[in-house]
This record gives structure tokens, sequence and C-alpha cells, in this order.
């Protein structure tokens, strides 16, 4: 097929760089060969026609020609911007076998060409031929500088990353590796790389111990501790022990990484111990002080927190350089929002405000309206605050409905379902697939205890959604509280455990469930482990309930206490305890 006029002009376009440097090559060739008659110039006009239609060939639908004319040009010149282009043909057209030849015949007419080998260790692994990668991978490493021989070696990872033989891909690697495995200076990255590829092979027990080789060398690894750190596991204490045999060198970045794995595995108590000696050694480290205030302002520990929120926000701000990480923003938003808790909790409605409206990143700034307007409820201007966020522009589907979310928890909060009712209603009629407004409505309608419309509801969500669990929680948890048709309300909330198995709520629900058809050993169990799994205000209700009712007194004071503790203005526990007659 031709190209017709626009197509023909870009192709000259972009092929006349090529034809003046061809022109000036045989030009300067021209000249010479006028000057000193031998020997004679590769690029004669003969050579310069066929480059030329090589390229038009390959621009013409007809890769295979454009390919054979490029690459007979590269032998003939051995000039490695010919063969990169007939590399770059053959790849463009999905002919493997052809760019294998031209990077093979690249490396041989360049051996020390570190560009050349780099093209055949792609083209060999795309193809899924580790075993052949062998020979440019060592070549990789050595033709690789003094100075860029470690980033080297730990770059290979990401070559074989998607080899569809990951363990042949491990031991390949380790293989090309050997002859610096024993080196002080190289072998722990060497060693980490293995490990790396050993891991993504799916074998932590290799994986740990290619760390532990590299970390005999006796020269610290940040990389060996890295590699470490992700798999650190209850099942793999090694890879901890050299994650904490590195850390008293370790530079604070990393340091921080650690404390974060302990927080995401609730070791609060070692996280602590881990920030406290960071902040020793490196008091300048920002991240460090996020983190322990937000983790005092969870204990409860206001001043602290509050100290240390500060600090944080001192030393990002005198950093000129801080809006440039990623987390800054996200960082400040953070300190804000902490210290706005602190005045909330001290009932200082100013200053709560006030820091609230120090928040400036955009992706934050309906969270903030969200925690004012919670404020000036708190204060009983729920008008006031329903306006701040009715004003409030949303950018996307999601934020209007989280807008619209905590418009409707403000009125449920306040007791106001009449008026949630009716903002529900509208927006149903607007949305009527919206099963999140949905399932907001059949709460509102339990709360005006009319039960035939809430159940309406839900039965509508479970045909929508069958595979949702929330809908049937609710309504079986609905039914239980009531001590209504309690064999449905315990199938319905067996089946949303059977979609979200070990959700806490979920296993409160069916706790109640027991308890209230009379098996109280079963109701103990499973709101004991929902209890532990959740610590929830509500959740301590019924535990404390069943066990009071059940004379276990002592435990079931306990039981509201550490409820009161978690949020002492919750209704329901205070309800129940007030029901019950307990004296705390």
């Amino acid at each position: 097929m031709g190209l017709d006029y626009y197509d023909r002009m870009h192709f000259i376009k972009r092929l006349t760089p090529l034809i003046l440097s061809l022109m000036t090559l045989v030009s300067l060739s021209n000249s010479s060969a006028a000057q000193e008659p031998t020997p004679s110039s590769a690029l004669d006009g003969q050579l310069f026609y066929e480059i030329l239609l090589g390229e038009l060939s390959t621009n013409a639908n007809d890769p295979g020609a454009g390919f054979s004319l490029m690459l007979d040009a590269a032998r003939k010149t051995q000039d490695a911007g010919l063969y990169r282009r007939a590399v770059q043909i053959a790849l463009q057209s999905r002919s493997g076998s052809s760019a294998l030849m031209a990077a093979k015949a690249w490396n041989q007419a360049e051996p020390d060409s570190a560009e050349a080998n780099r093209f055949l260790l792609q083209i060999l692994l795309g193809l899924n031929r580790p075993k052949e990668a062998l020979e440019p991978l060592r070549r990789a490493i050595e033709l690789a500088s003094d100075s860029e021989k470690d980033a080297t070696i730990w770059s290979i990872t990401g070559i074989f990353e998607h080899a569809s033989d990951k363990r042949l891909a491990a031991q390949t690697v380790e293989q090309a590796l050997s002859s610096v495995l024993l080196d002080r200076e190289l072998g722990p990255t060497a060693w980490a790389t293995v490990g790396r590829l050993w891991l993504n092979a799916d074998d932590p027990g290799a994986a740990l111990d290619a760390l532990a080789k590299g970390q005999s060398l006796g020269a610290g690894s940040e990389r060996l501790a890295l590699v470490a750190l992700t798999m650190m596991d209850e099942s793999q204490p090694r890879a901890e022990a050299l994650v904490t045999a590195y850390l008293p060198i370790a530079q604070p970045p990393l340091r921080m990484a650690y404390i974060k794995s302990l927080l995401n595995k609730q070791r609060l108590a070692d996280a602590l111990a881990q920030l406290k000696t960071l902040l020793q050694d490196a008091p300048e480290h920002a991240d460090a002080w996020l983190i322990q205030g937000l983790l005092s302002l969870g204990l409860g520990q206001w001043e602290e927190a509050q100290n240390q929120l500060k600090t944080y926000l001192s030393l990002v701000e005198a950093d000129a350089h801080a809006d440039q990480h990623p987390e800054f923003k996200r960082g400040r938003t953070q300190a804000f929002f902490g210290l706005s808790q602190i005045a909330q909790k001290r009932k200082d409605w100013l200053q709560a405000d006030a820091w609230l409206q120090r928040v400036n990143n955009p992706e934050d700034a309906l969270r903030a309206n969200i925690k004012r307007a919670q404020i000036l409820a708190e204060q009983d201007q729920i008008d006031q605050a329903l306006a701040l966020l009715d004003q409030h522009a949303v950018n996307s589907v999601e934020e209007m409905r989280l807008k619209r979310g905590a418009m409707i928890q403000l009125l449920r909060d306040h007791k106001l379902y009449a008026r949630a009712k009716a903002l529900l209603t509208q927006t149903l009629k607007k949305e009527p697939g919206d099963t999140d407004s949905m399932y907001e409505l059949a709460m509102v309608y339990e709360r005006l205890d009319d039960l035939a419309e809430m159940e309406n509801l839900l039965r509508q969500l479970i045909a929508l959604k069958p595979d949702d669990a929330s809908a049937y929680n609710a309504l079986g948890y609905s039914l239980v509280d009531r001590g209504q048709r309690l064999a449905e309300a315990k199938q319905l909330i067996e089946k949303a455990l059977s979609l979200s198995p070990k959700d806490p709520f979920i296993m409160d629900s069916l706790g109640w469930a027991e308890y209230r058809i009379g098996n109280q050993k079963i109701a103990i169990g499973l709101l004991q482990d929902a209890f532990k799994a959740r610590p929830d205000a509500e959740i301590a209700a019924h535990l404390g309930e069943v066990l009071w009712m059940n004379q276990q007194r002592d435990q079931a004071i306990e039981v509201f206490k550490q409820g009161l503790k978690l949020n002492p203005g919750n209704e329901a526990l205070n309800e129940t305890i007030k029901r019950l007659n307990v004296t705390l």
C-alpha cells in the first residue's frame, strides 16, 4: 500500500536527518579518498542507497527487507548505529529471531560495547532463554566501570523479574555472579540480588540462605537488610535477625521502614522503642516525630503528642526542600489533623478549627472540612456544619459520596432521622441504583422504627448485591436485636460471615444471635473473638452483657471499663451499663 501525501511528508521529515548524516559521511569519505586514495571508505554511494532503501522498505511495511538491508550495511561498516537500527527494526516487527541475530552480530563486531551486550541480554530474556543469558550477564558486570558495578548487580533483579522459570532465573544469576560472591565490597549486593530472585521464585528458605551468606562477609549492607525487611514474618524469624543486625549502622530511612513494619504487625512496644532510639541518634528526622506523635495521640498522651507533632511541623517547615517530597503534604495534613484532635479533646474549638484551616493540600480539603463540620456539630451548631459541607465543591463521584455520607452521619448522630431520610430519598430519586444510599436509608428507617421499609430496602440490596455481606448482617442483626425470627436472623448473619470471614462486627452479630437463642457458651466465645479482633465500644456492650448475665461479673466489669476507655460517650454501651445497674 502506498503512502498518502501526509504520510510521505511525515516520513520525509523523519528521514531527513538520516539522509543528511549519510550525505555528510559520504562527502567526508570522498574528501578523504581524494587526499588519501587508500584504504577506500566503507560508506560509498552504493552503501548509502542500501541504507536508504532499508529505511524505505521498513516504512513501506516490508520490515523483513529493511532489516536485511540494514544488517548488511552494519556488517559492512561495523557501525554501532546501524546495528542498533537493525535490532530496532526487528523488534518493531516482533521478530525475536532477527533481533537476536542482529544483537549477536553487533556483539561480535563490538565485544567491548556495554550497549550491544545489554541489547543481547534483554533479547535473550525476552525470548525466555535464561541459560543463554549467562555469558552476557557476566559480561555486563565485567564491562561496568568500578563505580557502576554495584548498581549494575543490583539492577539484575529487574531484568529477570518476569522470567517464566523463576527458579532457573535465580540459579542463572547466582552462577553469573560467582566471581563476586566472595568479594567483600560487591559480595553483599550480589547475595542480596540472589536473595531477591529466590524470593521471587517463592523460595524464602533459599532467599534467607543467600542473605546470610552476604552478611557473613562482614561488611554491613543496606540492600541485604532491605530484602530481609520484606520477608519479616513470624514464620521467618531469621529475616528480622538480619535486619536488626544491620540497624546499628543503618541510615534513618531503613530504620523508619523497620518501625513501620513493626507497626503493621501491631508490635507497638517494639516500634516505640525503635522510635526512641532513632530520635536520640537522629533528632532531625522529621518522619519519626510524626509517627511518634500519632502513636502518642492514639495512646491518649495529649501533651506528648502535641509537642511531637509541633516538632515535626517545625522541622519540615524549616526544610526548604521538604515540599519536593511526595509525603510532605500528607504528613503536614496528618499533623494538623492530630493537633486539631487534641484541641477538640480539650474543647478548645477555635484552636481545633484553626489547625484544620491550615490544611492546604487540595486532596485533603474535603476531609478537613468534614472534621471542621464535626467540630461545629459537637457545639450543637448542626445547621452551620451541614452548610459548610453543602458549600464544599467536589471534584469527583468519590468526593460527592464522601461528602454526602458525612452529612448523613451528622444527621444520624444528632438523631435528625427525618432530615436524613429526606436527603437520602432525594439522592435515590437522582441515582436510583446508588446502593450505598439504599443501605444508609435502610438504617435510617430502622431508627424511625419503620422496620417494614428497612427490610424492604435490605432485601433489594441483597438482590442487587448478593455477594455483599453488609445487607445480610444488617437485616439479621436488626431482627436479633428485637428478638424476632431468630432462626432466620441467624441464617442471614451466617451468610454474611461466609461472605466476609473473620469480620469482627459480623462475629459480634452472630454472638449476639447465639445469646438470644440461648447458646451462651458459643455466644461468649464469638464475642470474645470479635472484641479481641476489634476492640470496640458496641462489641464491649454485647460481650459485657453476656458475661454479666452468665454470672461472670468481674470479667464483665473489666470489659465495660475497656469499652468506656475506647469511647466514653458510646450510647449503646452506656445504656447497657445503666440497664444492668452495673457499678464500675
